[in-house]
């Protein structure tokens, strides 16, 4: 009778990723709202001006549009319009942070960071400490918070730049804005946030934070793809940035090039919905991670969480299977979409940075798979997904322990 219930299971199974693979993988990227699209479709269409063309009806319509969204963006986070610099995405953003501030100065400073940034931000940094700028990179708790007091304690007297993420983008962790920003401002350092994995899901007030920049982006709040912005504070203190792409001069000298009039109205409808479902979206997904992990940790009780439900995104879950590798995982879960570490990264085998800046050994890190929820999982979806991760786990256990067996009798 269990083995005809264990072939009925795995057939249930098999009938629903035919119908639909279960995509688990919201923080590497979000499917577009269909109310996005539709508010994107007329400037594709009939409402194809160029933004910059306002001597017109074309352009002073697509410009009209542009500035609504920019004002949408800017309240969300209690910003001055004039302040959020339309950019391709995150990582533009990020650069045009980190080396607008540096190509500001003649000479060389330091900056402080910490060690679960996105590879985005180290990477930036790794490029200008090489032309001779000192970066110190702080470490993690084993939840992945920052200390504060080590941000305060690693300031020096040529420090003009702290950067420290909202949430992580691997295990969800939420760092502690407001008590750093406090530090910056009496320090009066600049302070720099990559929000990406935050904006539109948690509360972010840029003055209250003392933020002089931030950065975020469209596709990780269910809007389009090739869209970001650059929230740079202009008053108390103004935020200089040197340029990194030259051209026509817009956004007000800040970043060169034609707006993507589609995509900004996506962005601006984008935020639009997240404000007015942040809180009961919150309490679903969270209520989803509950149940993915109960039911995951019901089967397989050496699972190991990476981050901190107390100070995490609702939507993350991020586990290591001890003795298993997540690579040989994903793989088997055909029917599951998810990641092992960052998405951006996902090609690289090595262990995650983020994982490992946690104190996990490196065959520990290589057993972490990350799964994200996202408003359009469904509880039936997540029982799915449940019984497929448990059926994989199980299985590979059997296999490895079958193995140690045979050397055991050879």
């Amino acid at each position: 009778m269990e083995v005809l219930d264990h072939k009925r299971n795995k057939l249930l199974i098999k009938i629903d990723f035919m119908v639909k693979p279960i995509y688990l993988d919201n923080q590497a990227t979000t499917p577009i709202d269909p109310e996005v699209m539709d508010a994107m479709l007329p400037y594709f269409k009939e409402k194809f001006g160029n933004s910059s063309s306002v001597h017109h009806s074309y352009g002073s319509e697509s410009n009209e549009a542009v500035e609504k969204a920019r004002t949408i963006l800017a309240s969300t986070i209690n910003a001055q319009t004039r302040e959020i610099i339309f950019t391709s995405g995150a990582t533009e953003s990020i650069n045009l942070a980190i080396k607008g501030v540096a190509g500001n100065y003649e000479q060389k400073y330091h900056i402080i960071t910490q060690a679960t940034e996105h590879s985005a931000v180290l990477d930036t940094y790794r490029a200008i400490e090489k032309k001779g700028w000192e970066i110190t990179i702080l470490p993690v708790k084993s939840n992945g918070m920052v200390e504060p007091n080590l941000v305060r304690d690693a300031i020096q007297s040529d420090t003009v730049l702290v950067s420290v993420m909202h949430a992580n983008n691997e295990i969800g962790t939420i760092q502690p804005l407001k008590k750093i920003g406090d530090i910056c401002k009496r320090n009066k350092i600049l302070f720099f946030v990559d929000a990406c994995q935050s904006f539109g899901k948690l509360n972010i007030d840029v003055r209250e934070m003392n933020i002089d920049l931030l950065a975020a982006t469209a596709h990780k709040l269910y809007g389009p793809k090739g869209i970001g912005f650059l929230y740079a504070r202009q008053t108390n203190p103004r935020v200089n940035l040197e340029m990194q792409i030259d051209g026509g001069g817009h956004e007000r000298g800040f970043r060169s090039g034609t707006l993507p009039v589609p995509l900004i109205v996506g962005f601006g409808k984008a935020i639009d919905i997240s404000l007015k479902t942040m809180k009961t979206e919150y309490q679903f997904l969270r209520k989803l991670r509950d149940l993915l992990y109960d039911g995951i940790v019901s089967k397989h009780s050496d699972i190991i969480l990476n981050g901190s439900f107390e100070n995490g995104l609702p939507n993350n879950l991020n586990l290591c299977f001890p003795e298993l590798d997540s690579e040989t995982m994903i793989m088997k879960m055909k029917g599951i979409a998810c990641s092992a570490g960052s998405a951006c990264s996902s090609a690289n085998l090595e262990p995650s940075h983020v994982i490992k800046a946690l104190g996990r050994p490196n065959e520990l890190a290589l057993s972490a798979i990350r799964f994200s929820l996202g408003r359009f999982n469904t509880e039936r979806e997540i029982e799915t997904a449940i019984k497929e991760i448990n059926r994989v786990a199980e299985t590979l256990k059997l296999k490895k322990i079958k193995r140690k067996n045979k050397k055991i009798n050879h």
